[in-house]
Protein backbone atom coordinates (compact mmCIF):
# COMPACT_ATOMS: atom_id res chain seq x y z
CA UNK A 1 0.00 0.00 0.00
CA UNK A 2 1.24 3.48 -0.89
CA UNK A 3 0.46 6.58 1.14
CA UNK A 4 -0.11 9.89 -0.65
CA UNK A 5 1.91 12.36 1.41
CA UNK A 6 1.16 15.68 -0.29
CA UNK A 7 3.06 18.21 1.82
CA UNK A 8 6.31 19.23 0.05
CA UNK A 9 8.31 18.82 3.26
CA UNK A 10 8.18 15.01 2.92
CA UNK A 11 9.89 14.92 -0.48
CA UNK A 12 12.39 17.52 0.68
CA UNK A 13 13.37 15.31 3.64
CA UNK A 14 13.50 12.24 1.40
CA UNK A 15 15.75 13.95 -1.15
CA UNK A 16 18.15 15.06 1.59
CA UNK A 17 18.19 11.51 3.00
CA UNK A 18 18.94 10.14 -0.48
CA UNK A 19 21.88 12.54 -0.83
CA UNK A 20 23.23 11.13 2.45
CA UNK A 21 22.50 7.48 1.50
CA UNK A 22 20.13 7.08 4.48
CA UNK A 23 16.92 5.08 4.71
CA UNK A 24 14.29 7.54 5.95
CA UNK A 25 10.67 7.17 7.17
CA UNK A 26 7.81 9.19 8.60
CA UNK A 27 6.59 7.21 11.60
CA UNK A 28 4.11 7.12 14.45
CA UNK A 29 1.34 9.62 15.00
CA UNK A 30 1.60 11.40 11.67
CA UNK A 31 1.00 8.12 9.82
CA UNK A 32 -1.81 7.09 12.15
CA UNK A 33 -3.51 10.47 11.81
CA UNK A 34 -3.17 10.36 8.01
CA UNK A 35 -5.37 7.27 7.92
CA UNK A 36 -7.74 8.70 10.52
CA UNK A 37 -7.97 11.91 8.44
CA UNK A 38 -6.97 13.96 11.46
CA UNK A 39 -4.72 17.03 11.17
CA UNK A 40 -1.21 16.53 12.47
CA UNK A 41 1.54 19.15 12.72
CA UNK A 42 4.07 16.96 14.60
CA UNK A 43 6.10 14.88 12.15
CA UNK A 44 8.42 12.20 13.51
CA UNK A 45 11.16 11.10 11.14
CA UNK A 46 13.30 7.99 11.65
CA UNK A 47 16.40 7.28 9.61
CA UNK A 48 18.75 4.34 9.68
CA UNK A 49 21.75 6.41 10.69
CA UNK A 50 22.21 9.76 12.43
CA UNK A 51 18.98 11.67 12.94
CA UNK A 52 20.96 14.69 14.16
CA UNK A 53 23.00 14.91 10.96
CA UNK A 54 19.87 14.48 8.83
CA UNK A 55 18.09 17.29 10.72
CA UNK A 56 21.06 19.61 10.21
CA UNK A 57 21.11 18.96 6.45
CA UNK A 58 17.31 19.32 6.16
CA UNK A 59 17.46 22.74 7.84
CA UNK A 60 20.14 23.88 5.40
CA UNK A 61 18.11 22.62 2.44
CA UNK A 62 15.03 24.49 3.69
CA UNK A 63 17.20 27.61 3.81
CA UNK A 64 18.30 27.13 0.18
CA UNK A 65 14.73 26.69 -1.10
CA UNK A 66 12.72 29.04 1.09
CA UNK A 67 15.35 31.68 1.89
CA UNK A 68 15.00 31.01 5.60
CA UNK A 69 17.19 28.66 7.63
CA UNK A 70 15.14 27.38 10.61
CA UNK A 71 16.85 26.85 13.94
CA UNK A 72 17.69 23.25 14.81
CA UNK A 73 17.45 22.18 18.45
CA UNK A 74 19.88 19.35 19.10
CA UNK A 75 19.39 16.88 21.96
CA UNK A 76 22.58 14.92 21.60
CA UNK A 77 22.10 12.92 24.82
CA UNK A 78 18.95 11.45 23.29
CA UNK A 79 20.17 11.35 19.69
CA UNK A 80 17.30 13.58 18.53
CA UNK A 81 16.88 16.97 16.87
CA UNK A 82 13.87 19.24 16.31
CA UNK A 83 13.06 21.82 13.66
CA UNK A 84 10.13 24.20 13.98
CA UNK A 85 8.85 25.52 10.63
CA UNK A 86 6.46 28.42 10.19
CA UNK A 87 4.22 28.35 7.13
CA UNK A 88 4.98 31.99 6.34
CA UNK A 89 8.50 30.94 5.36
CA UNK A 90 7.24 28.44 2.77
CA UNK A 91 6.40 29.02 -0.88
CA UNK A 92 3.58 29.81 -1.17
CA UNK A 93 3.36 31.14 2.42
CA UNK A 94 0.56 30.05 4.78
CA UNK A 95 -0.27 32.15 7.84
CA UNK A 96 -1.78 29.43 10.00
CA UNK A 97 0.55 26.49 9.43
CA UNK A 98 3.31 25.38 11.75
CA UNK A 99 5.21 22.10 11.59
CA UNK A 100 7.29 20.46 14.31
CA UNK A 101 9.80 18.02 12.81
CA UNK A 102 11.60 15.58 15.09
CA UNK A 103 14.46 13.48 13.76
CA UNK A 104 15.95 10.39 15.37
CA UNK A 105 18.10 7.50 14.28
CA UNK A 106 16.52 4.03 14.32
CA UNK A 107 17.32 2.37 17.60
CA UNK A 108 17.02 -0.70 19.73
CA UNK A 109 16.04 -0.29 23.41
CA UNK A 110 16.37 -2.36 26.57
CA UNK A 111 15.18 -1.48 30.07
CA UNK A 112 16.19 -1.98 33.67
CA UNK A 113 13.49 -2.87 36.21
CA UNK A 114 13.72 0.31 38.30
CA UNK A 115 13.76 2.88 35.49
CA UNK A 116 11.81 3.81 32.35
CA UNK A 117 15.00 5.26 30.82
CA UNK A 118 16.13 2.75 28.21
CA UNK A 119 19.59 1.59 27.26
CA UNK A 120 19.72 2.69 23.61
CA UNK A 121 21.72 1.20 20.73
CA UNK A 122 21.70 1.89 17.00
CA UNK A 123 19.23 -0.36 15.21
CA UNK A 124 17.21 -1.07 12.11
CA UNK A 125 13.74 0.15 11.14
CA UNK A 126 12.42 -3.20 12.41
CA UNK A 127 14.10 -2.61 15.79
CA UNK A 128 12.56 0.87 15.94
CA UNK A 129 9.07 -0.39 15.14
CA UNK A 130 9.40 -3.15 17.76
CA UNK A 131 9.94 -0.54 20.49
CA UNK A 132 6.78 1.47 19.63
CA UNK A 133 3.91 1.54 22.11
CA UNK A 134 0.97 0.44 19.91
CA UNK A 135 0.53 -1.13 16.51
CA UNK A 136 -1.33 1.96 15.25
CA UNK A 137 1.76 4.02 16.15
CA UNK A 138 4.27 1.54 14.70
CA UNK A 139 3.50 2.16 11.03
CA UNK A 140 6.12 3.86 8.86
CA UNK A 141 6.02 5.49 5.43
CA UNK A 142 9.21 5.58 3.36
CA UNK A 143 10.38 9.03 2.21
CA UNK A 144 13.23 7.91 -0.08
CA UNK A 145 12.53 8.67 -3.74
CA UNK A 146 12.71 5.04 -4.91
CA UNK A 147 10.06 3.92 -2.39
CA UNK A 148 8.30 7.19 -1.62
CA UNK A 149 4.94 6.64 0.05
CA UNK A 150 5.47 2.90 0.67
CA UNK A 151 3.79 1.79 3.90
CA UNK A 152 5.73 -0.50 6.26
CA UNK A 153 3.19 -2.08 8.64
CA UNK A 154 4.59 -5.25 10.23
CA UNK A 155 2.07 -5.49 13.09
CA UNK A 156 -1.24 -4.88 11.35
CA UNK A 157 -1.66 -1.27 12.39
CA UNK A 158 -4.08 -0.58 9.52
CA UNK A 159 -6.26 -3.49 10.62
CA UNK A 160 -6.31 -2.24 14.21
CA UNK A 161 -7.10 1.30 13.05
CA UNK A 162 -10.06 0.02 11.06
CA UNK A 163 -11.29 -2.04 14.01
CA UNK A 164 -10.63 0.72 16.55
CA UNK A 165 -8.36 -1.45 18.71
CA UNK A 166 -5.27 -0.56 20.72
CA UNK A 167 -2.74 -3.37 21.06
CA UNK A 168 1.02 -3.48 21.58
CA UNK A 169 3.44 -4.73 18.89
CA UNK A 170 5.11 -7.12 21.36
CA UNK A 171 4.07 -8.81 24.63
CA UNK A 172 2.01 -6.16 26.50
CA UNK A 173 3.40 -7.24 29.88
CA UNK A 174 6.91 -6.42 28.69
CA UNK A 175 5.82 -3.27 26.85
CA UNK A 176 4.08 -1.78 29.91
CA UNK A 177 6.59 -2.98 32.46
CA UNK A 178 9.47 -1.53 30.43
CA UNK A 179 7.83 1.88 30.10
CA UNK A 180 4.80 2.24 32.39
CA UNK A 181 3.91 5.63 30.91
CA UNK A 182 2.56 3.64 27.96
CA UNK A 183 -0.33 2.54 30.20
CA UNK A 184 -1.38 6.18 30.56
CA UNK A 185 -0.94 6.65 26.82
CA UNK A 186 -3.20 3.65 26.15
CA UNK A 187 -5.94 5.26 28.21
CA UNK A 188 -5.35 8.61 26.55
CA UNK A 189 -5.57 7.21 23.01
CA UNK A 190 -8.68 5.23 23.92
CA UNK A 191 -10.25 8.43 25.23
CA UNK A 192 -9.10 10.68 22.36
CA UNK A 193 -9.82 8.30 19.49
CA UNK A 194 -12.73 6.30 20.90
CA UNK A 195 -10.69 3.07 20.58
CA UNK A 196 -10.99 -0.11 22.66
CA UNK A 197 -7.97 -1.46 24.55
CA UNK A 198 -7.45 -5.08 23.45
CA UNK A 199 -8.18 -7.61 26.24
CA UNK A 200 -4.59 -8.82 26.77
CA UNK A 201 -3.37 -5.21 26.87
CA UNK A 202 -6.10 -4.24 29.33
CA UNK A 203 -5.18 -7.10 31.65
CA UNK A 204 -1.49 -6.23 31.35
CA UNK A 205 -2.24 -2.66 32.44
CA UNK A 206 -4.14 -3.99 35.46
CA UNK A 207 -1.26 -6.32 36.31
CA UNK A 208 1.40 -3.61 35.94
CA UNK A 209 -0.49 -0.64 37.45
CA UNK A 210 1.90 -0.38 40.40
CA UNK A 211 4.78 0.21 37.96
CA UNK A 212 3.36 3.70 37.43
CA UNK A 213 5.21 4.66 40.62
CA UNK A 214 8.52 4.92 38.71
CA UNK A 215 7.11 7.57 36.32
CA UNK A 216 7.59 11.25 37.08
CA UNK A 217 4.43 13.10 38.09
CA UNK A 218 4.95 15.67 35.33
CA UNK A 219 4.65 13.00 32.63
CA UNK A 220 1.59 11.43 34.25
CA UNK A 221 -0.11 14.82 34.51
CA UNK A 222 0.64 15.63 30.87
CA UNK A 223 -1.28 12.50 29.86
CA UNK A 224 -4.07 13.25 32.35
CA UNK A 225 -4.54 16.73 30.89
CA UNK A 226 -4.79 15.26 27.40
CA UNK A 227 -7.44 12.82 28.68
CA UNK A 228 -9.38 15.75 30.18
CA UNK A 229 -9.24 17.53 26.81
CA UNK A 230 -10.58 14.54 24.87
CA UNK A 231 -14.13 14.70 23.44
CA UNK A 232 -15.61 12.50 26.21
CA UNK A 233 -13.15 12.75 29.11
CA UNK A 234 -15.22 10.35 31.23
CA UNK A 235 -14.09 7.51 28.95
CA UNK A 236 -10.48 7.97 30.00
CA UNK A 237 -11.19 8.59 33.69
CA UNK A 238 -13.32 5.42 33.88
CA UNK A 239 -10.50 3.44 32.26
CA UNK A 240 -8.00 4.86 34.77
CA UNK A 241 -10.27 3.62 37.54
CA UNK A 242 -11.03 0.21 36.01
CA UNK A 243 -7.37 -0.55 35.34
CA UNK A 244 -6.32 0.44 38.87
CA UNK A 245 -4.07 3.28 37.70
CA UNK A 246 -6.07 6.11 39.27
CA UNK A 247 -5.28 5.51 42.99
CA UNK A 248 -1.53 5.69 42.30
CA UNK A 249 -1.64 9.37 41.41
CA UNK A 250 -5.14 10.68 42.21
CA UNK A 251 -6.50 8.94 45.34
CA UNK A 252 -8.90 11.81 46.13
CA UNK A 253 -10.82 11.11 42.93
CA UNK A 254 -10.90 7.36 43.66
CA UNK A 255 -12.45 8.07 47.07
CA UNK A 256 -15.51 9.57 45.40
CA UNK A 257 -16.47 6.11 44.13
CA UNK A 258 -19.02 3.95 45.88
CA UNK A 259 -22.44 4.13 47.50
CA UNK A 260 -23.16 3.71 51.21
CA UNK A 261 -26.57 2.70 52.55
CA UNK A 262 -27.92 3.20 56.10
CA UNK A 263 -31.54 2.44 57.11
CA UNK A 264 -32.45 2.05 53.46
CA UNK A 265 -31.09 5.51 52.56
CA UNK A 266 -28.35 5.69 49.91
CA UNK A 267 -26.45 8.61 48.38
CA UNK A 268 -25.56 8.80 44.70
CA UNK A 269 -22.17 7.57 43.49
CA UNK A 270 -20.26 10.84 43.43
CA UNK A 271 -17.55 9.43 41.15
CA UNK A 272 -19.93 8.74 38.28
CA UNK A 273 -21.86 11.95 39.00
CA UNK A 274 -18.58 13.88 38.68
CA UNK A 275 -17.84 12.24 35.33
CA UNK A 276 -21.30 13.12 34.07
CA UNK A 277 -20.73 16.76 35.08
CA UNK A 278 -17.30 16.66 33.40
CA UNK A 279 -18.81 15.45 30.12
CA UNK A 280 -21.55 18.06 30.33
CA UNK A 281 -18.91 20.78 30.67
CA UNK A 282 -16.92 19.25 27.80
CA UNK A 283 -20.00 19.62 25.60
CA UNK A 284 -19.90 23.37 26.25
CA UNK A 285 -16.23 24.29 26.58
CA UNK A 286 -12.75 23.16 25.53
CA UNK A 287 -11.13 25.05 28.40
CA UNK A 288 -8.84 22.72 30.37
CA UNK A 289 -9.20 24.60 33.67
CA UNK A 290 -13.00 24.70 33.52
CA UNK A 291 -12.84 20.92 33.03
CA UNK A 292 -10.55 20.70 36.06
CA UNK A 293 -13.14 22.65 38.06
CA UNK A 294 -15.77 20.14 36.96
CA UNK A 295 -13.53 17.23 37.96
CA UNK A 296 -12.93 18.72 41.41
CA UNK A 297 -16.29 20.36 42.13
CA UNK A 298 -17.36 17.59 44.55
CA UNK A 299 -13.89 16.46 45.65
CA UNK A 300 -14.68 17.54 49.24
CA UNK A 301 -17.67 15.22 49.60
CA UNK A 302 -15.92 12.16 51.10
CA UNK A 303 -14.48 14.33 53.91
CA UNK A 304 -17.84 15.97 54.68
CA UNK A 305 -20.19 12.98 54.30
CA UNK A 306 -22.50 12.52 57.29
CA UNK A 307 -25.68 10.54 57.96
CA UNK A 308 -28.52 12.32 59.76
CA UNK A 309 -31.55 10.34 61.00
CA UNK A 310 -33.88 13.11 59.82
CA UNK A 311 -32.13 14.43 56.70
CA UNK A 312 -30.41 11.30 55.39
CA UNK A 313 -26.98 11.76 53.78
CA UNK A 314 -25.50 15.25 53.91
CA UNK A 315 -22.33 16.85 52.54
CA UNK A 316 -22.52 20.22 54.27
CA UNK A 317 -19.57 22.47 53.49
CA UNK A 318 -18.15 20.21 50.78
CA UNK A 319 -17.65 23.22 48.49
CA UNK A 320 -15.46 24.91 51.13
CA UNK A 321 -13.53 21.72 51.87
CA UNK A 322 -13.10 21.01 48.17
CA UNK A 323 -11.79 24.50 47.46
CA UNK A 324 -9.27 24.06 50.28
CA UNK A 325 -8.09 20.78 48.73
CA UNK A 326 -7.38 22.25 45.29
CA UNK A 327 -3.94 23.69 46.11
CA UNK A 328 -2.71 20.45 47.67
CA UNK A 329 -3.91 18.44 44.67
CA UNK A 330 -2.42 20.87 42.15
CA UNK A 331 0.89 20.91 44.00
CA UNK A 332 1.16 17.13 44.08
CA UNK A 333 0.14 16.75 40.44
CA UNK A 334 2.64 19.44 39.39
CA UNK A 335 -0.11 21.64 38.01
CA UNK A 336 0.40 25.44 37.94
CA UNK A 337 -0.01 27.20 41.28
CA UNK A 338 -0.94 30.51 39.67
CA UNK A 339 -4.10 32.22 38.45
CA UNK A 340 -5.29 28.94 36.89
CA UNK A 341 -5.31 27.27 40.31
CA UNK A 342 -7.07 30.30 41.85
CA UNK A 343 -9.70 30.07 39.11
CA UNK A 344 -10.37 26.39 39.92
CA UNK A 345 -10.49 27.16 43.66
CA UNK A 346 -13.04 29.91 43.05
CA UNK A 347 -15.34 27.79 40.87
CA UNK A 348 -15.25 24.86 43.30
CA UNK A 349 -16.07 27.24 46.20
CA UNK A 350 -18.92 28.96 44.36
CA UNK A 351 -20.44 26.04 42.45
CA UNK A 352 -23.44 25.77 44.80
CA UNK A 353 -24.26 29.48 44.86
CA UNK A 354 -26.34 29.69 41.65
CA UNK A 355 -28.16 26.52 42.72
CA UNK A 356 -29.11 28.09 46.07
CA UNK A 357 -30.22 31.28 44.35
CA UNK A 358 -32.30 29.40 41.77
CA UNK A 359 -34.08 27.35 44.44
CA UNK A 360 -35.17 30.48 46.34
CA UNK A 361 -36.75 33.68 45.09
CA UNK A 362 -34.16 35.18 42.75
CA UNK A 363 -33.41 38.46 44.56
CA UNK A 364 -31.38 41.31 43.11
CA UNK A 365 -29.18 41.33 46.20
CA UNK A 366 -28.24 37.64 45.90
CA UNK A 367 -27.45 37.99 42.19
CA UNK A 368 -25.35 41.14 42.79
CA UNK A 369 -23.28 39.25 45.38
CA UNK A 370 -22.83 36.34 42.99
CA UNK A 371 -21.63 38.74 40.29
CA UNK A 372 -19.29 40.43 42.76
CA UNK A 373 -17.69 37.18 43.92
CA UNK A 374 -17.46 35.47 40.51
CA UNK A 375 -16.36 38.54 38.51
CA UNK A 376 -15.23 37.68 34.98
CA UNK A 377 -15.64 33.96 35.76
CA UNK A 378 -19.43 34.21 36.13
CA UNK A 379 -20.13 32.71 32.68
CA UNK A 380 -17.89 29.72 33.37
CA UNK A 381 -19.48 29.29 36.79
CA UNK A 382 -22.92 29.15 35.20
CA UNK A 383 -21.71 26.52 32.69
CA UNK A 384 -20.40 24.42 35.60
CA UNK A 385 -23.59 24.80 37.62
CA UNK A 386 -25.87 23.88 34.74
CA UNK A 387 -23.62 20.89 34.01
CA UNK A 388 -24.18 19.84 37.64
CA UNK A 389 -27.86 19.12 36.90
CA UNK A 390 -27.70 15.33 36.51
CA UNK A 391 -31.03 14.28 37.98
CA UNK A 392 -32.76 11.37 36.22
CA UNK A 393 -36.12 13.08 36.79
CA UNK A 394 -36.91 15.18 33.73
CA UNK A 395 -39.38 17.39 35.58
CA UNK A 396 -36.73 18.27 38.18
CA UNK A 397 -34.10 18.96 35.50
CA UNK A 398 -36.53 21.23 33.63
CA UNK A 399 -37.36 23.16 36.80
CA UNK A 400 -33.67 23.74 37.56
CA UNK A 401 -32.93 24.83 34.00
CA UNK A 402 -35.88 27.24 33.98
CA UNK A 403 -34.69 28.73 37.27
CA UNK A 404 -31.17 29.10 35.90
CA UNK A 405 -32.58 31.06 32.99
CA UNK A 406 -34.05 33.49 35.53
CA UNK A 407 -30.65 33.78 37.22
CA UNK A 408 -28.94 34.39 33.86
CA UNK A 409 -31.50 37.05 32.95
CA UNK A 410 -30.97 38.79 36.31
CA UNK A 411 -27.21 38.66 35.84
CA UNK A 412 -27.47 40.50 32.53
CA UNK A 413 -29.96 43.08 33.81
CA UNK A 414 -28.05 43.90 36.99
CA UNK A 415 -24.68 44.05 35.27
CA UNK A 416 -26.05 46.54 32.75
CA UNK A 417 -27.63 48.64 35.53
CA UNK A 418 -25.14 48.40 38.40
CA UNK A 419 -21.80 47.38 36.78
CA UNK A 420 -21.07 44.88 39.56
CA UNK A 421 -18.78 42.48 37.67
CA UNK A 422 -15.21 43.19 38.86
CA UNK A 423 -16.81 45.76 41.16
CA UNK A 424 -14.49 48.13 42.99
CA UNK A 425 -16.20 50.35 45.63
CA UNK A 426 -16.30 53.98 44.43
CA UNK A 427 -14.76 55.07 47.74
CA UNK A 428 -11.27 53.75 48.49
CA UNK A 429 -9.45 53.39 51.77
CA UNK A 430 -7.15 56.23 50.66
CA UNK A 431 -10.20 58.50 50.17
CA UNK A 432 -11.32 57.80 53.74
CA UNK A 433 -7.84 58.35 55.21
CA UNK A 434 -7.34 61.67 53.39
CA UNK A 435 -10.85 62.97 54.18
CA UNK A 436 -10.62 62.33 57.90
CA UNK A 437 -6.85 62.52 58.46
CA UNK A 438 -6.55 58.87 59.46
CA UNK A 439 -3.72 56.37 59.53
CA UNK A 440 -4.63 52.74 58.74
CA UNK A 441 -7.23 51.69 61.32
CA UNK A 442 -10.29 49.52 61.98
CA UNK A 443 -12.77 52.33 61.15
CA UNK A 444 -11.63 52.43 57.50
CA UNK A 445 -12.60 48.78 57.04
CA UNK A 446 -15.98 49.37 58.72
CA UNK A 447 -16.83 52.21 56.30
CA UNK A 448 -15.60 50.37 53.18
CA UNK A 449 -17.50 47.18 54.03
CA UNK A 450 -20.71 49.08 54.82
CA UNK A 451 -20.58 50.93 51.48
CA UNK A 452 -19.85 47.70 49.59
CA UNK A 453 -22.73 45.88 51.28
CA UNK A 454 -25.11 48.79 50.66
CA UNK A 455 -24.31 48.74 46.93
CA UNK A 456 -24.60 44.94 46.67
CA UNK A 457 -27.91 45.01 48.57
CA UNK A 458 -29.24 47.75 46.29
CA UNK A 459 -29.60 50.30 49.11
CA UNK A 460 -27.49 52.87 47.24
CA UNK A 461 -26.47 53.05 43.57
CA UNK A 462 -22.95 52.13 42.49
CA UNK A 463 -21.70 55.71 42.04
CA UNK A 464 -19.28 57.99 43.86
CA UNK A 465 -21.76 60.68 44.98
CA UNK A 466 -24.05 58.22 46.77
CA UNK A 467 -21.09 56.40 48.30
CA UNK A 468 -19.52 59.68 49.43
CA UNK A 469 -22.71 60.74 51.18
CA UNK A 470 -22.91 57.39 52.96
CA UNK A 471 -19.25 57.67 53.98
CA UNK A 472 -19.92 61.04 55.63
CA UNK A 473 -22.95 59.66 57.51
CA UNK A 474 -21.01 56.62 58.70
CA UNK A 475 -18.03 58.75 59.75
CA UNK A 476 -20.27 60.96 61.84
CA UNK A 477 -21.63 57.90 63.66
CA UNK A 478 -18.06 56.79 64.36
CA UNK A 479 -17.07 60.20 65.70
CA UNK A 480 -14.77 61.03 62.77
CA UNK A 481 -14.42 64.62 61.58
CA UNK A 482 -13.43 65.92 58.16
CA UNK A 483 -10.02 67.62 58.05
Amino acid sequence: MDVDLKHPIYKLIGNVADSMNLECYAVGGVVRDYFLQRPCSDIDVVCVGSGIELADMVAKKIGEIYDHVPEVHFYRNFGTAQIHIYGRHMVPPTDDEELELEFVGARRESYQRDSRKPIVEDGTLEDDQNRRDFTVNAMAVCLNASRFGELVDPFGGIRDLNEGILRTPLDPDITFSDDPLRMMRAVRFASQLGFTIEDRCFQAICDNASRLKIISQERITTELNKILLSPRPSVGIKLLEKTGLLPYFFPELSKLKGVETIDGHSHKDNFYHTLEVLDNVADKSNDLWLRWAALLHDIGKPATKRYDDRLGWTFHGHEVKGSQMVKRIFKRLRLPLDAKMKYVEKLVLLHLRPIVISEDIVTDSAVRRLLFEAGDDIDDLMILCEADITSKKEEKKKRFRDNYQLVRQKLVELEEKDRIRNFQPPISGLDIMETFGLSPCHEIGIIKDAIKDAILDGKIPNDRDAAWQMMMELAEGLGLKKV
